[in-house]
């Protein structure tokens, strides 16, 4: 404690007075520094006790924190809380822009820069902006011929080394990420967060507004912008994306640019998925098998659809007539037949359709 009489400063541990508080503090300091705990290995020093301790495991290699689900073991008692949530499934950091949900704050930090407006970085090639200039780098890698990580077992390669990493496990079958729910077991984090969400109870999210219906929270958080009025408009035909590099993407539908180069055959593509998917006509590359039947999809989007025929799957329900569909796009269009909208119009004679197939049957009559 310290005690100021006539303008002294009274030390509680010795009882040393002081006139000039500078000189009680540096004195202070001197009692401190005999109170510090240093490391015998590397001559760290630690205020309390107790840090020093925890420190002593980086020497001694004791990982005290051990993870009953796949037996992994944590220096940190912060390290294993965020691990557990990998099996949990729970992630309590949200994103207030899109809903998007994470494990540990420090992620969700990182994905906030999505949405932030200032990316000063620019690719020249694709015109995609970033903050990080370590992110612009990463990501030209795309664009150049340069492909350094070869996979052994196939030949083919790849720009980036966690591009490697994930291919690898279609020939090693490897799937780390376990529900601990039913023991299914997938190939990516992601894979398993959408599929725990199969476990939920009233999973399914509906939109107050329209009544549109998603299978994820997030995704719903997404579409209330169409009606919340946040979004990024085309200054060409109006459309409104949710997120700025989504409307740099549309904006190459009216110019015609188509940044991404097949070196195989010269087509070119507006996005670098449609590459990538473009590749496998070459490759002949499959690398989503299915582990009920066998049988391989080049994307992953028709493999989800084919294990609907395996499951019976049908989760969107309409609320008219109780009928079930496999997708939601199947039951908006079903939604239709009750409501009577064609929100697809014909731009030479004005007639009107509820499917976009039948609106482009029609104009081939045009054409005749």
């Amino acid at each position: 404690m310290v005690h100021r009489k006539k303008e002294l400063y009274h030390c509680s541990e010795c009882g040393e007075s002081f006139r000039r508080k500078k000189e009680f503090r540096a004195h202070g300091k001197a009692h401190r520094k005999k109170r510090d705990h240093p490391c015998s290995e590397c001559g760290k020093i630690f205020h309390q006790l107790s840090n020093l301790i925890v420190h002593q495991r980086i020497h001694t290699g004791e990982r005290p924190y051990h993870c009953a689900e796949c037996g992994k073991r944590f220096l940190y008692l912060s390290a294993f809380t965020i691990h557990k949530r990998v099996h949990s499934g729970e992630r309590p950091y949200a994103c207030i822009e899109c809903g998007n949900q994470f494990m540990d704050s420090s992620t969700l930090r990182n994905h906030q820069r999505i949405h932030s407006e200032k990316r000063p970085h620019r690719c020249n090639q694709c015109g995609k902006g970033f903050k990080l200039t370590s992110n612009l780098t990463r990501h030209q890698k795309i664009h150049s011929e340069e492909r350094p990580f070869l996979c052994h077992e196939c030949g083919k390669k790849f720009c980036l080394r966690e591009h490697l990493i994930r291919h690898q496990m279609i020939h090693t079958g490897e799937q780390p990420h376990c529900c601990a729910k039913c023991g299914k077991k997938f190939s990516l984090l992601q894979s398993l967060r959408r599929h725990q969400e199969t476990h939920t109870p009233g999973r399914l999210h509906r939109c107050a507004e329209c009544g549109k219906i998603f299978r994820h929270s997030n995704s719903l958080f997404k579409h209330q912008r169409v009606h919340n009025g946040k979004l990024h408009r085309c200054s060409d035909c109006g459309k409104g994306f949710v997120y700025i590099h989504h409307l740099t993407r549309h904006q190459r539908i009216h110019t015609g640019e188509k940044p991404y180069c097949c070196t195989e055959c010269g087509k070119s593509f507006t996005q670098s998925s449609g590459l990538t998917n473009h590749r496998r006509i070459h490759s002949g590359e499959r690398p989503y098998p299915c582990t009920q039947c066998g049988k391989c999809f080049a994307h992953s989007s028709s493999l989800t659809e084919h294990l609907k025929t395996h499951s019976g799957e049908r989760p969107y329900s309409c609320a008219q007539c109780g009928k079930h569909f496999s997708r939601s796009s199947s039951l908006t269009q079903h939604q239709r037949t009750h409501s009577g909208e064609r929100p697809y119009s014909c731009a030479q004679c004005g007639k009107r359709f509820a499917r976009s197939a039948y609106l482009t049957k029609h104009q081939s009559t045009h054409s005749e």
